[in-house]
């Protein structure tokens, strides 16, 4: 069977799945699933023998649920369980904002609001919680951002693992998640008295590419401009990268219009190329409302602005952290949805881009597989 590419599209009103062959000159449109309730998490599973999507479904009423499709989105159901929070703890799972694959074949990593993470050994029926995280010594003391308190970024890299939680901060296990540490030297928290404090940084998304060990690129809340931090004054910090898994970090925000921004995606082929969204802090939306992905090839000495197609002005996008994905073909092209139900995709890397589904229901996650 010739190589397909399947969108997962998480909507305020449900899951869509788009698919295409590898041409991508036309998407077909499957859904909505889960229909009315807002989906923030999809993952495609292609680690077995036939891949295997999934979704969160979070239903104020009646609770979250995961969903999950084994013939390529056509049909979801429920798996057996969803994550949950023991009785005696005194938190109650508001919302499930990631789902990645774990180390097993059937294992999954689930992060949920408030931050915690939970692990499925069986495919997504039955789960149990990462103590190392969910209870750790901090755990108490994070605090909401806007979007809520969410665990929403999971990073497997080999034994390693990190966590992004907003407004907890970047932690990172060195020993498969049986404990974790704070790791934020460098990123800055503009809206707390101490400006590098030790956590409560409110992380937007943090990426890598595993050509690069020990490389992480973050997109932080930023829009606070140059601010004074431990030995003097520090430039922009929303944008940042670490080259040692995440002990450090360093601004690599100069040449961008804007710090402030969600989603970061790494190119697939090439480390040093990375992708962020500036928008301006106040709205949320993109600056002049003129919408630009920025693309840097040298791991964020400089960046290009890319806009080919779209809008020139009087388009006010917002793309939400986990709205923002690319795929993994020889010529891999960007996808991104914004919160006003427009679905675009950049063919070569972002260099021209075009508007796939234009009346969507306010998206917040886009991911892609080629299967």
């Amino acid at each position: 069977m010739a190589e397909r590419v399947v969108l997962t599209i998480g909507t305020r009103k449900g899951v869509f799945v788009a698919e295409a062959a590898k041409t991508r000159n036309r998407f077909t449109l499957r859904g909505p699933f889960g229909d009315g309730v807002p989906v923030y998490a999809t993952l495609t599973d292609t680690r077995g023998a036939s891949p295997v999507i999934y979704a969160s479904s979070c239903n104020p009423f009646f609770g979250m649920k995961v969903l999950r499709s084994k013939d390529l989105g056509k049909t979801f159901k429920e798996t057996k369980s969803a994550p949950a929070f023991p009785k005696d703890d005194g938190r109650t799972l508001n919302n499930i904002w990631a789902l990645e694959p774990g180390k097993g074949k059937r294992e999954l990593l689930c992060g949920v609001e408030p931050a915690a993470l939970f692990r499925s050994q069986d495919g997504g029926d039955s789960w149990e919680m990462v103590q190392g995280i969910s209870n750790h010594e901090h755990a108490r003391q994070w605090q909401p951002g806007a979007g809520g308190l969410c665990l929403h970024t999971i990073i497997r890299d080999g034994n390693r693992l990190h966590v992004a939680i907003s407004t907890g901060g970047h932690y990172v296990s060195e020993d498969g998640g049986e404990t974790f540490r704070a790791s934020n030297q460098g990123v800055g928290a503009g809206f707390v008295p101490d400006p590098n404090p030790e956590f409560g940084q409110c992380v937007h998304k943090i990426a890598r590419h595993p050509d690069a060990p020990g490389r992480l690129y973050m997109q932080n809340h930023g829009g606070w401009g140059h601010w004074e931090g431990p030995g003097g004054p520090r430039p922009d910090i929303g944008v940042l990268r670490s080259d040692d898994h995440g002990r450090t970090w360093w601004s690599i925000a100069k040449g961008l219009p804007s710090d402030f921004g969600f989603p970061i995606v790494v190119h697939p082929h090439d480390p040093d190329t990375v992708y962020v969204v500036p928008l301006v802090p106040e709205t949320r939306t993109c600056p002049d409302g003129a919408p630009a992905v920025w693309r840097s090839e040298n791991g964020g000495e400089s960046w290009q602005r890319l806009a080919r197609g779209f809008p020139k002005k009087e388009s006010y996008f917002t793309v939400l952290r986990d709205a923002m994905t690319i795929d993994a073909l020889k010529s891999p092209a960007l996808y991104f949805g914004t919160t006003t139900g427009q679905l675009w995709m950049g063919r070569d890397g972002g260099e021209q881009w075009e508007c796939v589904f234009d009346a969507l229901p306010p998206i917040h996650n886009v991911k892609v597989a080629v299967v």
